[in-house]
């Protein structure tokens, strides 16, 4: 919203909104874009979580309730997250 009145108000040129532009107005502009998102409680969804910030992330659904969710579980993750071949929205040769 805050870059559509920039926008409206002449401060920004609707044809230089480009996908740095608008990343710059999330609230998270600040923070590096996540490379493991990991959803708890066995729902297969991401629920418009960081959708703009994690499309490349890789995702890990676990059917473990957040409160239960342990360090091992995390470590577990983390380390099948390293042997991922991550192609970052490239198709496959």
């Amino acid at each position: 919203q805050r870059m559509a009145r920039e926008v409206e108000a002449g401060k920004l040129a609707a044809q230089s909104v480009t996908a740095e532009v608008l990343a710059s107005f999330l609230d998270t502009h600040f923070l590096p874009d996540p490379d493991l998102v990991i959803r708890t409680s066995g729902e297969a969804r991401i629920s418009n979580f960081l959708l703009w910030q994690s499309a490349y992330a890789e995702y890990e659904f676990v059917e473990t309730l957040w409160p239960d969710f342990t360090a091992l579980q995390f470590t577990q993750l983390i380390s099948r997250f390293g042997t991922r071949d991550r192609r970052y929205g490239a198709l496959t040769a």
